[in-house]
């Protein structure tokens, strides 16, 4: 029973590695994209009593992510905005607190609001939503500064309505939600950073590698039929054990 057992968790983490590596695939054009990292360790299984452990488990780790840069598109729309090297832009997230996101695919909805393409809205240095009155010419700098021309001004009369919050917080402190939006541990705001760079009229593409996940599903695959046969194994042993119990 202890090595079927064992030969279960190493099938139950190779199919939870799969369901990662298919959402990885699946968010392979997603602007921003961060991939997840499916990571598995191996533990000692001792006896019921005192002694070395005499074989080992699969068990699943803590989830992290990778945070490497993914390739920057130029689009020449002004609203879109790539963070160039370490930084994230923040927004809020939908229980209200401040979340974290490299997705600048950035629009203004019909009450002048700021956000993101799913609709999450942008923050600016003070905390709050990035509210915007009609505007013509509308930039965004490197640093996050929103400038343009209010309608009804001269076109000279250029002015920054407000700054995007960009901040740089921890990886390690960093949490990813099921929306997709990175918080801190703690759910606190990250300080903003001034050394964050934003390159406006881009947008930075996910950082899947689709080739390398399409080998690593090949790979889990063939490692979860291997799990699944050995427990068909250890069955068909332990029927034939059976067997044998019953005839002497």
């Amino acid at each position: 029973m202890d090595t079927l057992y064992i030969a279960m968790t190493g099938a139950n983490a190779l199919q939870e590695r799969q369901t990662v590596v298919a959402n990885n695939l699946a968010n392979a054009n997603t602007s921003g994209f961060r991939a997840e990292i499916a990571q598995t360790r191996a533990l000692p299984v001792y006896g019921s009593g005192a002694g070395l452990p005499t074989r080992v488990y699969t068990a699943t780790t803590d989830e992290s992510w990778d945070f490497q840069s993914g390739p920057i598109v130029h689009t020449g729309r002004a609203l879109d905005v790539a963070v160039n090297g370490k930084g994230w832009i923040a927004v809020q997230g939908p229980d209200g607190k401040e979340a974290y996101t490299r997705d600048g695919n950035l629009q203004v909805n019909g009450q002048g609001i700021l956000e993101t393409a799913t609709g999450h809205p942008v923050l600016g240095v003070n905390g709050l939503p990035i509210s915007l009155p009609p505007m013509t010419g509308l930039t965004i700098g490197s640093n996050g500064a929103i400038s343009g021309v209010p309608q009804g001004n001269q076109p000279n009369g250029l002015l920054v309505i407000n700054q995007i919050k960009l901040v740089n917080p921890p990886e390690s402190t960093l949490r990813k939600g099921a929306d997709g939006l990175f918080q801190t541990a703690d759910q606190q705001p990250a300080p903003e950073d001034p050394n964050v760079v934003l390159e406006s009229g881009a947008l930075e593409g996910s950082n899947v590698n689709p080739i390398q996940s399409m080998i690593q599903m090949l790979q889990d695959s063939r490692q979860f039929e291997m799990q699944t046969k050995l427990i068909q194994t250890i069955d068909q042993d332990r029927t034939a054990a059976n067997q044998v119990l019953v005839v002497s």
